[in-house]
């Protein structure tokens, strides 16, 4: 097969098999001998992968494939001693001082470029929550060896056995707690392969060289069996799940950028978990009791995270006197932050917001710093599952309708499919919406409970939503020892045994 040498720009491509885009003339320009070129058949982007992101993504793979195989003969004992390692030196102030000064860097870096801080600072709460997840998955049961089922026969059996899966993956912007989540699949005998995003990789970087490599050491696992891609590139994520090798893709992040690496990753064959569109709603039915339901707007919109709630439905027959604690409810959780809260209003939902929320300007905290906004405006009705990023104003959007059944259809329509919450006291109410709402969490309070270690007293390595479906085989949220395969054995008791 005759290797891609240079390209042409206007070049046709191929998408999809039934469809044509051209190579950019920006692409044509910069691609070289060694590069690659993908072409995503969702939406027909053009990627491109340099030789330089290419090399460092092998590397890192070549590095987990080898450990893999060596993982067969590690015992669950020794990947307990790696966690306990791993948490003790994150946890020693001399161990962890230079991880916090790279981090310190990378967060004057990024603020420099305008860019977000908010998940890129490693401080104290983060720091206890990523040795809180490694004693987790120390004191977890790995899984692995365990018979599932058994079927019997006439002189033999047949055992079906969990087992490790192989070489993950995982793809995240700049959240340092990640890199500890996704070393949560050695627990079941897995090795892992991280790329974090350029913002957050010096406090990678430290963490491998004074945490991460001499827990590995200490347990005498096979040094490849958490392995970075060190490259800047955001190309490097796209070689990574590119590489056939691979046998979980897991990326976390938001947006496009997410949804670009899976169909990466869909492309060459490897199955993917997506966790990068989040954005929780609240649903407020005829029902609802209005203190519950203010207190579950305000304590879903403490920080921003996946889980935070986004939008807010309210039907008709109850707008007149829930519109008033919504706006309550908002104002409170901006003044807990010592902030102004944002407001998205439905245009033909308008009309239940006084006007002076529309005509009132206040200072809106953005991650380029701050400006002065409308503190509400109105949205289109078609854009109810836009997820709005806030750096430290709460940003929400609200729209009224006309009974609960609207609701979750704009839900099953719009929203990422992700978190969804009833505010009702009839249960008939919650019955109808938790077997009509296509969300894989379903609550009747606040939305931040969704998550792993908060919910299950399980680490987790992240959330996953139905966006693209329901999920096959295993529930939303991704564990360590969720993260296996299944084998069949045949134990036969006699030697007479024939077909």
């Amino acid at each position: 097969m005759q290797q891609l040498e240079s390209l042409t720009a206007g070049m046709p491509l191929i998408v999809g098999g039934d469809r044509v885009t051209t190579v950019p003339r920006e692409v044509a320009a910069a691609f070289e001998p060694g590069d690659a070129l993908l072409v995503t058949p969702e939406d027909g982007q053009v990627l491109h992968v340099p030789a330089a992101e290419r090399t460092a993504a092998r590397t890192a793979v070549d590095a987990a494939v080898t450990a893999f195989d060596a993982m067969g003969g590690v015992t669950d004992d020794q990947i307990s001693r790696f966690f306990a390692a791993f948490a003790d030196a994150l946890a020693d102030d001399a161990t962890f001082a230079p991880i916090a000064e790279a981090n310190a860097a990378d967060v004057e870096a990024a603020g420099a470029k305008g860019r977000s801080t908010t998940r890129l600072v490693l401080d104290e709460a983060m720091r206890e929550g990523m040795i809180e997840g490694l004693r987790g998955w120390q004191a977890m049961d790995s899984g692995r060896g365990d018979v599932i089922a058994t079927v019997p026969h006439d002189g033999w059996r047949v055992e079906q056995v969990r087992d490790r899966l192989g070489v993950v993956a995982f793809v995240f912007e700049g959240r340092p707690n990640v890199f500890a989540d996704a070393c949560g699949v050695l627990r079941s005998g897995n090795t892992v392969v991280f790329r974090i995003g350029s913002d957050a990789l010096g406090t990678a970087r430290a963490i491998v060289q004074h945490a991460l490599a001499p827990a590995l050491a200490h347990a005498e696992l096979p040094p490849g069996a958490a392995s970075l891609v060190d490259s800047p590139g955001r190309a490097a994520g796209y070689a990574l799940f590119s590489d056939t090798r691979l046998s979980l893709a897991v990326a976390r992040g938001s947006g496009r950028a997410t949804r670009t690496l899976g169909a990466v990753a869909r492309l060459a064959g490897i199955p993917a978990s997506l966790h990068g569109t989040g954005g929780a709603w609240i649903v407020a039915g005829p029902s609802a009791d209005a203190d519950d339901f203010g207190q579950a707007v305000t304590r879903s919109l403490d920080r921003k995270v996946c889980n935070t709630l986004n939008t807010c439905v309210i039907t008709a027959d109850r707008a007149d006197e829930l519109v008033p604690v919504f706006l309550d409810a908002i104002t409170a959780a901006g003044e807990a932050r010592g902030v102004a809260t944002k407001l998205h209003v439905e245009v033909d939902s308008t009309g239940h917001i006084p006007q002076e929320w529309f005509d009132r300007s206040v200072p809106i905290a953005r991650a380029g710093g701050e400006v002065v906004e409308p503190q509400a405006q109105p949205i289109a009705s078609t854009d109810l599952g836009v997820e709005w990023e806030w750096e430290d104003s709460p940003e929400i959007t609200l729209v009224v309708v006309p009974e609960t059944a609207e609701a979750i259809r704009l839900f099953n329509a719009q929203s990422p499919q992700f978190v969804a919450s009833l505010l009702a006291t009839d249960p008939s109410e919650h019955e109808r919406f938790f077997n009509q709402i296509n969300a894989p969490f379903v609550g009747n309070g606040l939305t931040r409970w969704v998550d792993g270690q908060y919910a299950l007293s399980t680490p987790e390595l992240g959330l996953s939503n139905w966006e693209h479906g329901r999920l096959f085989g295993r529930g939303g949220i991704l564990s360590g020892n969720s993260v296996f395969t299944v084998r069949t054995r045949a134990i036969q008791d006699r030697p007479d045994i024939a077909r």
